[in-house]
């Protein structure tokens, strides 16, 4: 199963969803907070705390929990589902 911590009005997350729905891949979406480069107002306090635990308060992060494969950043994310689930 993917996982994708994200905000609505990210621009990284939105390339990922982007990519995410071209490959036709279903995912769960979390909202952990809102975006903003030092961190944005969280949302819920759960998802954040789930976020955080990965080792950084970064937007987007993606969980493969099938191949237990944790990513920040949208380049990164993209590059590991176009090699993975292209």
């Amino acid at each position: 199963m993917l996982e994708l911590y994200q905000s609505e009005g990210c621009a990284h997350s939105t390339t990922v969803r982007e990519t995410l729905s071209e490959l036709g891949v279903s995912y769960v979406a979390h909202n952990p907070r809102l975006p903003g480069n030092e961190g944005g107002d969280v949302t819920n306090e759960t998802t954040h705390e789930q976020l955080v635990a990965g080792g950084e308060d970064q937007i987007p992060y993606l969980v493969d929990t099938d191949r237990q494969t944790t990513l920040y950043g949208s380049e990164d994310i993209v590059t590991y589902l176009e090699d993975h689930y292209a």
